[in-house]
């Protein structure tokens, strides 16, 4: 199985993609993913597929292939949108301006002919052959209806001026306007629908940057400055006020503010010291660093996030996948209709030939499957992109479409509705001393991941160590292990203390050989934001539910200064699971948690979120990821998959109405082609407009 990513240049509707995801899945490639607005191709080959043959059909099917490590080329002006609007529109102004000026030269056949025939074949080149491509692989796209319309329209005036010579034959400017305006309604297209997809733009354009290399020489610092995509893991970097982190690295001298807000969507400047992690892209505010380097290219943080938007985007949410099935009958159902329309008009209406003929040719210029194929996208690219601009990496747009169901959300508490940041508080220790009691505990936390576990590792890291044999992690209880002397020391909550405490309110119980020999308190701070965050959900008709495996009496302290009604404490991983189960048997629910402890809860629950410090190890661990930590964004998470949602139904309710009325008006003879060809062009940029609107819209 070989994965193959690529961008494909030549697609201009959506048509198209569904036409080339088509041809890729008869190919039995697997995994296929088209992005019309991104112009991206992701497939995987299975084995023994000759992918090479593949791309170079891709290639045949009159789109250009750009692989990763190919060259950028420069497209030549005279094939940009751009350029074949304006030099249509140059030979189309002059046939319509006859309709207004009695200009006796421009009602001559032959000089409309003449001014349509480089219209025509521009539009035949663009529209004509992919109408062909897409015949090809049977897969009829909306080029075929242009192209259909247009050369009806041309063939009709054209044969009519050589055999009669007679301007009731005359229909060049039909032609030429067709073709002109659908060229205009492309390139509003494109410029619409690239709005989405700035996200992702803008998050790329920090990638790229120059570094200042730290080279060592007889104990003497060099510095040079190179393109930053030259620094590999272990090289040494300056950093001074203003100038971008390089790649990812860690502190091993100085300290500043840096500004991730382009990652977090945090916008107070962060204070970094020494050993503090940083993440390339962000912007050293103040402060002067030296980082060594531990990630580069596709590893880096920001390299991963741009990865997740892309692969999000390009996943199909459910009601994408309906407005597929009905554009792949589209074209056809267009078709036929255009051809009663003909044959009711003038077999049983007894029009001219000519009524008849423009009246089909309004129904293929004012029918716009395309619509229907940029309705979900459109929607769901500004809605990831806003997110991942805000903090927030959400997988995938039919995560968006679940959020509007989430009736209630679920959190973890340490490391949640808390700070995680644990401070240590009081001690204390029986029948040894104060250094013993330190070793034994880091000696045991330091084979955990837990928060608290994590805390103490960095806090008594200098004590030393007793060895330890069969260390082994009990979730939702603690650590045990024996030493070297045959003694079994547990640490861990009071449920696993059991009968040898009687006092609940300590954090961690040590025992030897099932007998109390300390406990250890700490501070853990509630997040300033999560009283305003669990009101804000309240509010907003959601049930908040504490769900932790702390001891009963702390869980309710933190519920009620949160304002939780719903306390499960004590829980175990097994039993967090169970609950999650039963929780959404009730309603759709969210969890959230870190990332990692609780990863098994957040793959359970309808959508699961995880804080996190930007770890990848995170990001891989849920279905929503709050990069910066900070819980206020879930209500912005929510309200954006909400209003994404809506922002999605309104687009596809304005396709199949556009569609359901403006055919039926053609059809009947209430409209004329060139009006078709104009409102044709323009209904996807509405469509895209209405999507951009969610990127400045309130959606709390």
């Amino acid at each position: 199985m070989t994965p193959i990513s690529c961008k494909v240049e030549g697609m201009h509707c959506t048509s198209c993609a569904m036409s080339l995801s088509k041809y890729l899945e008869k190919k039995g490639m697997q995994d296929v993913h088209v992005s019309f607005a991104t112009e991206e191709v992701s497939f995987t080959a299975p084995a023994g597929a000759d992918s090479k043959e593949v791309l170079q059909g891709i290639n045949q099917m009159g789109y250009r292939v750009v692989l990763p490590e190919d060259k950028a080329v420069r497209q030549p002006i005279y094939t940009t949108l751009t350029f074949k609007f304006f030099f249509c529109l140059i030979f189309t102004a002059p046939l319509l301006l006859h309709m207004w000026v009695n200009w006796s030269w421009l009602h001559n056949p032959w000089v409309q002919c003449a001014l349509t025939l480089p219209v025509y074949l521009t539009g035949m080149w663009h529209f004509g052959r992919s109408a062909f491509r897409s015949l090809m692989n049977r897969m009829a796209n909306m080029d075929v209806l242009v192209a259909l319309g247009a050369t009806a329209a041309f063939g009709y005036s054209f044969v009519g001026t050589v055999v009669y010579g007679n301007s009731d034959y005359m229909f060049f400017e039909t032609t030429a306007a067709i073709i002109t305006l659908v060229f205009l309604g492309n390139l509003l297209e494109e410029k619409s629908v690239k709005q989405t997809t700035t996200a992702i733009a803008e998050l790329a354009k920090m990638q790229v940057t120059t570094a200042r290399l730290i080279n060592t020489d007889h104990g003497h610092e060099h510095i040079h400055e190179v393109d930053n995509r030259a620094l590999r893991p272990g090289n040494c970097v300056l950093v001074n006020t203003g100038d971008k982190i390089p790649m990812d690295g860690t502190i091993y001298w100085g300290s500043g503010h840096i500004n991730e807000s382009m990652i977090t969507g945090e916008s107070t400047p962060v204070s970094k010291q020494e050993k503090d992690k940083v993440i390339g892209g962000t912007i050293l505010e103040e402060g002067s660093i030296k980082v060594y380097i531990t990630a580069t290219g596709k590893d880096t943080v920001l390299s991963y996030i741009i990865e997740l938007v892309r692969q999000a985007q390009n996943d199909k949410a459910p009601m994408q996948r309906l407005a597929d099935r009905i554009s792949a009958v589209f074209v056809p159902l267009v078709l036929s209709i255009a051809i009663l329309t003909f044959l009711g008009w003038y077999f049983i209406g007894h029009t001219p030939f000519a009524v008849a003929m423009m009246r089909s040719v309004a129904v293929l210029v004012i029918a716009c499957p395309c619509a229907m194929g940029l309705a979900t996208p459109a929607a769901v690219m500004v809605g990831l992109g806003r997110a991942a601009k805000n903090g927030i990496l959400i997988k995938g747009g039919h995560t968006l479409e679940l959020f509007k169901d989430i009736r209630q959300v679920v959190f973890d508490k340490t490391g949640t509705l808390t700070t995680g940041k644990l401070q240590m508080g009081a001690y204390q220790f029986f029948d040894m001393t104060d250094e013993a009691f330190r070793q034994i505990v880091y000696s045991l936390e330091k084979y955990s991941s837990h928060p608290i576990a994590r805390a103490i590792a960095g806090l008594w890291k200098g004590a030393g160590e007793v060895p330890l044999q069969q260390v082994r992690e009990h979730k939702g209880l603690g650590m045990r292990a024996h030493d070297k002397a045959g003694n079994e020391w547990q640490l861990g909550s009071f449920r696993m203390a059991g009968g040898a405490a009687t006092d609940d309110s300590h954090n961690l119980y040590l025992l030897k050989n099932g007998q109390l020999a300390g406990w250890i308190d700490f501070i853990d701070e509630i997040r300033p934001e999560a009283a305003t965050m669990i009101q804000q959900l309240k509010t907003a008709g959601i049930k908040p539910v504490l769900l932790s495996g702390d001891t009963r009496r702390k869980c309710q302290e933190l519920a009620e200064k949160l304002g939780i009604t719903a306390v499960y404490a004590e829980q175990s991983p097994e039993q967090k699971l169970q609950q999650i189960d039963a929780f959404m048997k009730e309603a759709p629910t969210a969890m959230v948690g870190d990332g990692i402890n609780d990863a098994p809860a957040l793959a359970k629950a309808t959508i699961g979120i995880s804080l996190s410090d930007a770890t990848q190890v995170a990001m891989q661990s849920a279905n929503v990821v709050l990069l910066n930590n900070n819980l206020g964004t879930l209500p912005l998470a929510l309200g954006l998959g909400k209003h994404t949602y809506q922002t999605i139904r309104q687009n596809l309710f304005w396709a199949f109405i556009y569609n359901v009325v403006a055919i039926p008006v053609a059809a009947l003879g209430l409209l004329n082609p060139i009006v078709g060809a104009g409102v044709m062009g323009l209904s996807d940029v509405v469509l895209a407009i209405n999507s951009v609107r969610l990127r400045y819209k309130n959606v709390l």
